[in-house]
C-alpha cells in the first residue's frame, strides 16, 4: 500500500508569466524521455528556453500523472551542501538533529513519487551529478529533469538538446506557422494591446526572427519596443548590433554571439539611469522595490526614481515578475541578464559599494528579526511574525552576503548576520546550515568579545537542537561569560535556559534549578517579559520530571499569560505543548486536548511541521486514553505520515508505538507486534535504543516481522491498520456533534472558503488568538483534526453564517 506524502499542493511550479508558445514537438519529445528515463538534461545555450520548457513539462506532467512535481532553482547555489538544502526546502523535508540533511533527504524521498526539476546547474555540474547519481540509486520512484548549458553526466542521462524556435521560410509565405513569429507576435501585444501585424509587417517580423536566430529570449526582447520603435527601426537597430559584433570574438558561437548582440542592443537603447539600475539589480537573487531602493541607490540615483525605472525594466523584459510573497511582489531576472549586468557592473567600478550596500541591509534585517523574536512589550503577532516572512524571501540574498563576508574575511558582519538569523534556522530547522556558519565565523577570530559571546550563546542553541550535549555546554558556558561581562542580560538569560535544560538532560537538577531561578530573577529586573515566560515554561518542565505536576500546571500557565500579553505565538505554542503534557500525567484530558488543539493551530500557521507532529501525536494519545480509537488512529495518522515525509525518524517511531498500542487494545495483536518491532528498529538505528527488547504480550513471529520490515512499509502498514472498520466509525461521530455556536459556525464557514486565521480576525474585528480559540473548539465538538475536515464539512453540511 503506498503512503501518500502530506504537502499544501502537489507541485510547487510558479505560475506562467505570459503564454507559452509553439515547442508542441519538444513537449511530446521531452514528456517520452521522461517516461522511459530517470534522468533527462535539457541542454543549449544561455535565452534558447530550457527553464520556460521545463517547466511547462513539469506542468503538464502534475496535470496528466499522480507524481508530486517539486522545482528547485539553483542559479545561486554554491556547492553540494547548498544543492542539498534546496531540494530539501522544494520536497519540505526538515533537517533531523541526528543526522546530516543529505541522510534524511534520501530516507525521506525514498518512496515517494517525485519528479524533481532541477534548474540552472551548469555551475555546479560536478555536485549535481554526483548528488543526482546518488539520489537515483536510493530513490527508485524518483525522476531528474534538469537544466543545463552542458551535460551534467548523471549515469542513465537522456540528453535533449533545445532547438531554437523554427524560422519562416525566406519566401515569407506562411509566415505565422512559425513559433518564432508567433511568439514575436504574442509579446508584442502583450507590450502594446493594440499592435496588428499587416503583410509587409510580417515580412519584416520574420526578418527580424531570422536574424535573431530563433532565440526565444532575443525575440521577446525585441518584442518588447514596438512600443517605442517602428518594425523597421528595430530591424536596422539589430543589424547594425550585428555588424559591430562581428569585428569581436569570433570563437563564441555564433548564436551565443547574436544573443550578446541583442542584449548589447537591448542595454544600448536604455536611458543612462535605467542602465544604473539595471547593473546594480544584479547583486540580487530576487527582490522587491523596497530592497532595491535601500541598496541601488544613491546620489546617482535617487531613491524616488527607482520605481518607476523597474517598471520600465518590466516593460523592456529585462527584468520579469517572480510572483508575490504575502502582498509584495518580488522581481528576479533571468541568469543571462544577469550575468550580462553582472559584467556591466564590474566594468563600472560600483560592484564593491553596491554589495556592501546589501549586506548591510541583509544585517539589518536579520538584526530586526533577532530583535522581533524575543521582544518583551506586546506588539501584534502579524507584526512579529513578518520578519520570519521577510527572512524567507530574502534567503538567498542572506546566502551571498554570509558568502561574501567569509570571503573577504569579514567576521563582524558574518557574526552579525548568524545572531540575527538564529531564531530563522530555530524555527524552519535549518541547525547544520546555522551551526556551520557561525563556527566558520569564529574561527576566523577578531569580533569584540560582546559580539563572539552573543554568537556562541546562540551556536549553543544550534548544537543543543542537533543533541551534541557536550559541545553545547563549552561553548554555552564560554558565551556565557562574555555576555555577562558585555552585560548582555538577553543573552546570559538564553544561555542560561540552554545550558538548564542541558543539567535536566543529565540529572543535575539542582543546579538547572539554579540557573533558571538566576534567569527568572535577571528578567524581573530587566521587565523582560519574554525570558521571564521562557524561564517560567522550562521550570515547568523541570517540576514534571520531578513528577510535580500541580507546580509545572502553575509554571505553565504562569508562561502562558506572559507570553499571550505580548502576543509572542510562538512561544505560546511551545509552552503549550509542554503544558499538554504536564495535564495528561494529572489525568486532566480536557485541558490536554484544548493544549494541543491550540498549539496545533499556530504550528500550521507557521509550519513548525515537527511541532505540528507533536501536537497530532498528543491528540492521538487523548483520544486513546478517552477510548475513542477510531479518532486517535486518525491523529496518529496524520502524525505518523507528516513525519515519514519530512524525514523525521523519531516522529515515525512513536507514531508507530501509538498505534501499536491503540491496535493491541483493539485486539490486532500481530500488526500491533509488526509496528512495535518496526519501532524498535528506528529507534535502534537512531542509536536512541541499544538492544531493544521485545514487549510483554507481542508474539515473537510479529516481533520479529517488525524488527526487518522497511520504514516505508512500517508506515504503509500502520495506515492500512488506520483505515480498519473502527476508523469509520468517526462519521457517525461526527453526525452526532453538539451544535456549533453562531460565532463558531461563521469562522467555520470561513475556513470552509480558504481563510487563515489571521484573515478571519481581519474579517470579524477579532484577535488571531480568539480565532485559534474557536478554531480548536470546532475540532473538540466536530472530532476533527485539521482545517482540511472543517472545509470538508462545511461544504457538505452548508454550515449556518
Amino acid at each position: 500500500m503506498a503512503v501518500a506524502h502530506i504537502s499544501a499542493a502537489r507541485h510547487s511550479l510558479p505560475l506562467e508569466p505570459n503564454g507559452f508558445v509553439g515547442r508542441s514537438a519538444a513537449l511530446a519529445t521531452v514528456g517520452r524521455l521522461l517516461t522511459e528515463n530517470r534522468v533527462v538534461t535539457l541542454c543549449g545555450s544561455g535565452g534558447i528556453g530550457k527553464t520556460r520548457l521545463a517547466l511547462r513539462v513539469a506542468a503538464l506532467t502534475a496535470a496528466d500523472r499522480p507524481d508530486e512535481v517539486r522545482l528547485v532553482e539553483l542559479a545561486a547555489a554554491s556547492g553540494r551542501d547548498h544543492i542539498v538544502s534546496r531540494i530539501a526546502i522544494a520536497a519540505g523535508v526538515t533537517e533531523e538533529t541526528v543526522r546530516p540533511l543529505q541522510e534524511t533527504l534520501f530516507n525521506a524521498l525514498s518512496g515517494r513519487r517525485l519528479l524533481l526539476v532541477l534548474d540552472t546547474c551548469e555551475h555546479v555540474a560536478d555536485d549535481v551529478a554526483e548528488l543526482g547519481r546518488a539520489l537515483v540509486e536510493s530513490c527508485p520512484q524518483l525522476t531528474l529533469l534538469l537544466t543545463s548549458r552542458e551535460p551534467v553526466r548523471i549515469p542513465g542521462e537522456a540528453l535533449y538538446w533545445v532547438a531554437p524556435l523554427s524560422l519562416p521560410p525566406a519566401s515569407g509565405a506562411n509566415a505565422t506557422d512559425s513559433e518564432a513569429v508567433r511568439l514575436f507576435l504574442n509579446r508584442a501585444r502583450a507590450s502594446s494591446p493594440g499592435f496588428t501585424a499587416a503583410p509587409d509587417a510580417l515580412a519584416c517580423i520574420a526578418e527580424i526572427c531570422r536574424r535573431l536566430d530563433g532565440l526565444p529570449l532575443g525575440i521577446e526582447l525585441a518584442a518588447a519596443r514596438v512600443r517605442l520603435l517602428s518594425l523597421p527601426e528595430i530591424a536596422e537597430r539589430l543589424d547594425d548590433r550585428f555588424r559591430f559584433l562581428t569585428v569581436g570574438d569570433r570563437s563564441a558561437p555564433a548564436r551565443q554571439r547574436n544573443l550578446r548582440a541583442v542584449i548589447d542592443w537591448s542595454h544600448a537603447l536604455l536611458t543612462p539611469s535605467e542602465r544604473v539600475l539595471l547593473r546594480r539589480l544584479s547583486v540580487f537573487a530576487n527582490w522587491e522595490v523596497e530592497q532595491a531602493e535601500r541598496v541601488c541607490a544613491d546620489a546617482l540615483l535617487p531613491e524616488d526614481g527607482i520605481l518607476d525605472l523597474l517598471s520600465s525594466l518590466v516593460e523592456r523584459s529585462l527584468v520579469v515578475v517572480a510572483g508575490e510573497f504575502r502582498g509584495r511582489v518580488r522581481y528576479r531576472m533571468l541568469d543571462t541578464i544577469r550575468d550580462y549586468a553582472a559584467d556591466r557592473l564590474a566594468e563600472s567600478g560600483e560592484a564593491d559599494p553596491v554589495r556592501d550596500r546589501l549586506g548591510a541591509q541583509m544585517v539589518r534585517c536579520a538584526e530586526s528579526l533577532g530583535r522581533n523574536a524575543i521582544l518583551s512589550r506586546p506588539i501584534p503577532w502579524a507584526e512579529r511574525f513578518d520578519s520570519w516572512h521577510r527572512v524567507e524571501a530574502e534567503y538567498d540574498n542572506f546566502r551571498a552576503a554570509l558568502h561574501r563576508a567569509a570571503a573577504r574575511g569579514d567576521t563582524e558582519t558574518g557574526l552579525r548576520l548568524c545572531v540575527g538569523l538564529r531564531a530563522f534556522w530555530i524555527v524552519r530547522g535549518y541547525f547544520a546550515e546555522g551551526a556551520e556558519w557561525t563556527d566558520r565565523f569564529l574561527a576566523m577570530g577578531g569580533a569584540a568579545p560582546a559580539l563572539r559571546g552573543r554568537a556562541m550563546v546562540r551556536r549553543a542553541e544550534l548544537t543543543w537542537e542537533q543533541k551534541d550535549h557536550r559541545h553545547t555546554s563549552r561553548i554555552g558556558d564560554e558565551g556565557l561569560v562574555l555576555c555577562r561581562d558585555a552585560g548582555d542580560h538577553d543573552s546570559v538569560c538564553l544561555a542560561l535556559n540552554i545550558l538548564a535544560t542541558i543539567d535536566m538532560r543529565q540529572g543535575r537538577l539542582l543546579r538547572a534549578t539554579a540557573r533558571l531561578s538566576e534567569m527568572l530573577r535577571l528578567a524581573r529586573r530587566n521587565g523582560d517579559i519574554w525570558n521571564e515566560g521562557i524561564a517560567r515554561g522550562t521550570l515547568g518542565t523541570l517540576a514534571a520530571r520531578q513528577g510535580g505536576f500541580q507546580q509545572a500546571t502553575f509554571h505553565c500557565e504562569e508562561a502562558l499569560r506572559l507570553l499571550r500579553g505580548i502576543d509572542h505565538r510562538w512561544g505560546v505554542a511551545r509552552t503549550l505543548i509542554g503544558h499538554g503534557v504536564v495535564a495528561e500525567n494529572l489525568g486532566d484530558l480536557d485541558r490536554a486536548d484544548r493544549c494541543f488543539r491550540e498549539a496545533m493551530e499556530i504550528q500550521r500557521e507557521v509550519g513548525g511541521l515537527p511541532e505540528l507532529a507533536r501536537c497530532l501525536a498528543g491528540l492521538g494519545r487523548v483520544a486513546a486514553r478517552r477510548g475513542e480509537a477510531a479518532d486517535a488512529y486518525a491523529y496518529f495518522r496524520e502524525s505518523l505520515v507528516l513525519c515519514h515525509g519530512i524525514g523525521q525518524r523519531l516522529g515515525v517511531a512513536r507514531g508507530l508505538e501509538g498505534i501499536a498500542r491503540i491496535a493491541a487494545g483493539d485486539g490486532l495483536a500481530a500488526d500491533a507486534g509488526v509496528l512495535a518491532g518496526a519501532a524498535a528498529t528506528l529507534r535502534e538505528r537512531l542509536g536512541i535504543t541499544a538492544a531493544p527488547r521485545r514487549p510483554e504480550g507481542v508474539g515473537v513471529r510479529a516481533w520479529n516481522e517488525g524488527r526487518a520490515l522497511a520504514a516505508d512499509s512500517a508506515v504503509a502498514r500502520a495506515v492500512e491498520v488506520c483505515s480498519g472498520p473502527r476508523s469509520q466509525r468517526r462519521d457517525q461521530a461526527v453526525a452526532d456533534a453538539p451544535a456549533l455556536t453562531r460565532r463558531e459556525a461563521e469562522i467555520a464557514h470561513l475556513i470552509g472558503t480558504g481563510m487563515s486565521n489571521r484573515a478571519i480576525a481581519a474579517e470579524l474585528f477579532i484577535s488571531p488568538v480568539t480565532v485559534a480559540r474557536h478554531v480548536a473548539n470546532i475540532h473538540t465538538k466536530l472530532g476533527f483534526n485539521s482545517r482540511e475536515q472543517i472545509a470538508e464539512w462545511v461544504v457538505g453540511d452548508a454550515v449556518p453564517t
